[in-house]
């Protein structure tokens, strides 16, 4: 299977693209034309929101993506890439790509940031494929608020609060922690995507 890493110019994308070829996956790194060519997609990203959201409008980058998931195509967010998928962030303030309903908000006052290592995350039955929860990677300053409960595909703890660690509906799945960092457990999960990915788009 064909999975386009979209290239935002920031970030972890070779990471991300490695770890996705040592699932199994057929890599391509670039921008609207690889897009065009991929079965599914995966948005990484480590940084600004702002500045990720004007690189997705100004490119067309935003544009190909609804229309890529508006076909069927499954699409993946990493970090930052999660983010992006809802509406609009704090963060610039900027808008989102809006496949998914609510905001994404500064972790809340007297919390560390940014939060940073391994937390667990128990996965819910609304992420699209069976995976196992277990210790993953976090590096983020920013959460997701889904304005739909039914959205929320995983969670995590860190500091007494409850942070959104996962999100799936359709075609669209997101997480925030960073799997390609997260040793075995993250390339297992990487492969459950990747595998269903490629059902799904088989379809």
């Amino acid at each position: 299977m064909r999975v386009g890493v979209v290239d935002l110019g920031m970030g972890n994308l070779r990471s991300a693209a490695r770890a996705l070829a040592a699932v199994g996956a057929e890599v391509m790194v670039g921008e609207e034309d690889v897009l065009r060519r991929s079965d599914a997609l995966v948005l990484p990203g480590v940084g600004h929101f702002g500045a990720a959201s004007a690189r997705l409008f100004s490119s067309g980058l935003a544009e190909a993506l609804v229309e890529a998931v508006g076909e069927g195509r499954p699409l993946l967010g990493i970090c930052l890439g999660m983010q992006l998928l809802f509406e609009e962030g704090e963060e610039g303030p900027a808008r989102g790509l809006g496949l998914l309903p609510g905001k994404v908000a500064r972790l809340p006052e007297g919390l560390k940031v940014p939060h940073m290592g391994w937390n667990q995350v128990e996965f819910l039955p609304s992420l699209p494929f069976p995976a196992p929860g277990g210790w993953f990677y976090f590096v983020h300053s920013y959460r997701v608020l889904p304005a739909e409960r039914g959205v929320v595909a995983g969670v995590a703890e860190y500091g007494g609060e409850e942070i959104v660690a996962a999100v799936g509906r359709g075609a669209v799945v997101g997480f925030q922690f960073h799997p390609e960092k997260s040793s075995s457990r993250g390339l297992e999960l990487l492969k459950a995507w990747v595998d269903w990915a490629s059902r799904a788009r088989a379809v």
